[in-house]
């Protein structure tokens, strides 16, 4: 019961955002598991919205579905962002453990998923000069979460808008440090296992 109470006060805090945060995590009113259910159902509305919308407006081969890449292409920035403002607000007095700031951003996007799953359909029945509605709404989708996000975080870390804003950009830049220090790391791994994988095959041929 509690977890479906969780998943139904999305739709309080997106339309209430600093009472909804506020009582995400000082009231519990969320948790883990529904973060986790929103996390999954971005996931399915992407893929869907990959593979049918409408020609119109679809620029994908839905033949050439990737199903591994769809969910990497949400999970990974999800968890760099999360991983990101934890490491930034614990050194700028936040007050937000990382469990919620996975909460808080798991239903600042609960908008992407109510908006783009109905323009799917939506899509396929209109034509070109009709599409301004289609990008107006997507566009909505996108603000409406990042701001959710803003005051997610202003309510999760006791910050200001403005600090909010700001802690958003270096973790943003955090993001970038985190995938350069993973390409640098899995380079230097290839180079390490190409380089024992040759004196292995030297020897190898000596005896």
């Amino acid at each position: 019961m509690k977890y479906l109470d969780s998943l139904k006060f999305s739709l309080y805090a997106i339309f209430h955002p600093f009472k909804g945060f506020w009582d995400l995590k000082h009231e519990k009113r969320g948790s883990i598991s529904a973060a986790l259910t929103f996390l999954v159902l971005l996931i399915v509305t992407y893929i869907l919205r990959r593979q049918y919308t409408g020609f119109i407006f679809n620029e994908n081969d839905p033949k050439e579905l990737n199903v591994f890449i769809e969910i990497i292409s949400v999970l990974l920035p999800f968890f760099l962002w999360t991983t990101a403002n934890w490491a930034i607000t614990t050194l700028m007095e936040g007050e937000g453990s990382y469990r919620d700031i996975v909460i808080a951003t798991a239903y600042a996007l609960v908008p992407l998923i109510l908006i783009n799953l109905p323009l799917i359909p939506f899509s396929r029945i209109i034509n070109m000069e009709e599409g301004a509605f289609y990008f107006f709404f997507t566009s909505v989708s996108v603000l409406w979460s990042g701001v959710l996000i803003l005051a997610g975080l202003s309510v999760t870390h006791q910050y200001t808008m403005g600090k909010s804003v700001f802690t958003s950009l270096l973790s943003v830049v955090g993001m970038g440090l985190m995938i350069f220090i993973g390409l640098l790391v899995f380079s230097l791994l290839q180079q390490m296992i190409s380089f024992v994988y040759t004196i292995y095959r030297e020897i190898a041929f000596r005896l």
